[in-house]
C-alpha cells in the first residue's frame, strides 16, 4: 500500500511540492496580516502539515537539503501547535 502511496505521489510531485509550498505562503501570509489576532492553532496546523507534505516528497526525491529544511519545519510546527493550544 505505502509502495502504491510512493509512486502516486512521485507521479505527481510537483503538484505536492506546489500545494505544500501555497500552504506555507497562505499560513504564514495570514500571520503577517492578522498580527496578534491571528488563529495560531490553524497557522501551525497547516505549516505542520505542509511540512510533511514537503518532507515526504523530499525523501522520495532523496534530497537531502531539503529532507532536513522541511523535517525542522515539523519540529518548528509541532512546537508552535503546542504553544497554540496551550495559548487558546
Amino acid at each position: 500500500m505505502l509502495r502504491m502511496i510512493n509512486a502516486f505521489i512521485l507521479r505527481h510531485v510537483r503538484c505536492f511540492e506546489m500545494a505544500g509550498v501555497l500552504m506555507r505562503i497562505f499560513s504564514f501570509g495570514l500571520l503577517a496580516w492578522m498580527g496578534k489576532d491571528s488563529p495560531l492553532l490553524l497557522i501551525w496546523t497547516i505549516n505542520t502539515i505542509d511540512a510533511i507534505v514537503l518532507s515526504w516528497c523530499a525523501m522520495l526525491r532523496r534530497d537531502p537539503s531539503y529532507i532536513v529544511l522541511n523535517v525542522f519545519w515539523i519540529a518548528v510546527g509541532v512546537m508552535g501547535l503546542v504553544r497554540a493550544y496551550g495559548a487558546a
